[in-house]
């Protein structure tokens, strides 16, 4: 019975030993088709969604609108403070085509519409 079992175990760690080695060449193997399958993707669906962005980014910024019509109203752009930089009035990333200041819309850009 002892033999049988050293036998038995000689056999079951070999297999260990060598499941291992399969285990590890499939995970290799497994690798590359994950590197191909990200590069096929990168080139085939995110490049050209990429490409897509900045032409409709172009596009958008070539149609020029004029802005909204200002409304007044009290609980929008209340200034309880001045802001620390500039001239206080307006706030850190102010778009002048798109952010009205509490009084309106500066009238210098306009003009250049």
């Amino acid at each position: 019975m002892a033999a049988s079992l050293g036998r038995f175990s000689g056999l079951f760690g070999r297999s260990l030993a060598s499941r291992g080695r399969l285990y590890s060449a499939s995970a290799h193997a497994e690798h590359g088709s994950a590197a191909r399958t990200w590069k096929i993707l990168t080139f085939v669906v995110a490049l050209p969604g990429v490409a897509v962005c900045m032409l409709n980014a172009y596009l958008k910024a070539q149609h020029h609108e004029p802005p909204p019509e200002f409304v007044p109203y009290e609980h929008l752009r209340i200034r309880s403070k001045k802001f620390p930089w500039g001239d206080g009035t307006k706030s850190l990333f102010h778009n002048p085509h798109v952010n009205p200041l509490p009084t309106g819309y500066e009238e210098s850009d306009h003009s250049e519409h």
